[in-house]
């Protein structure tokens, strides 16, 4: 895997939002709990469709199908963190976001803490079948 820079992905990507570390976070380890790294994602996530998209979630919901996380840098307590994310490929139904979690160390250096690929699909959220995206939706995901 090509080892990405903060600068870069600042520079590449169009949305991002700060992460707050809670107390509840850490583990027995001193570091934030791989698995709550989930939920840092899936509010970015959230925040891209609802605030960048203008995705409307009651109409047409978009449903995980498949998300991957690779961890590169523990994350404490002290840290600072901003989650980005963007949309890499667009089908009908489906589309893949890419996401990282950079921020800075309690030493003040810069780093990438995380990345994750997820695939996400539009549903009717009467029906819960797969939908085509929404033009509105899909124009802002292209850009």
């Amino acid at each position: 895997m090509p080892k990405i820079s903060s600068s870069e992905i600042k520079e590449d990507f169009n949305f991002s939002i700060p992460i707050q570390i809670r107390f509840s976070d850490i583990d027995g380890y001193q570091h934030v709990n791989n698995g709550i790294y989930f939920n840092y994602f899936e509010h970015s996530r959230a925040a891209y469709l609802l605030d960048y998209c203008g995705w409307d979630l009651m109409e047409t919901g978009s449903v995980v199908a498949h998300v991957g996380i690779d961890y590169f840098r523990p994350i404490h307590l002290n840290d600072t963190l901003q989650a980005y994310v963007k949309c890499v490929k667009i089908g009908n139904t489906s589309f893949d976001l890419e996401q990282y979690i950079v921020g800075q160390t309690a030493e003040n250096e810069e780093v990438v803490f995380s990345k994750c690929h997820c695939t996400l699909v539009a549903v009717d959220m009467k029906t819960m079948k797969p939908v085509s995206i929404p033009a509105v939706f899909r124009s802002k995901l292209e850009s």
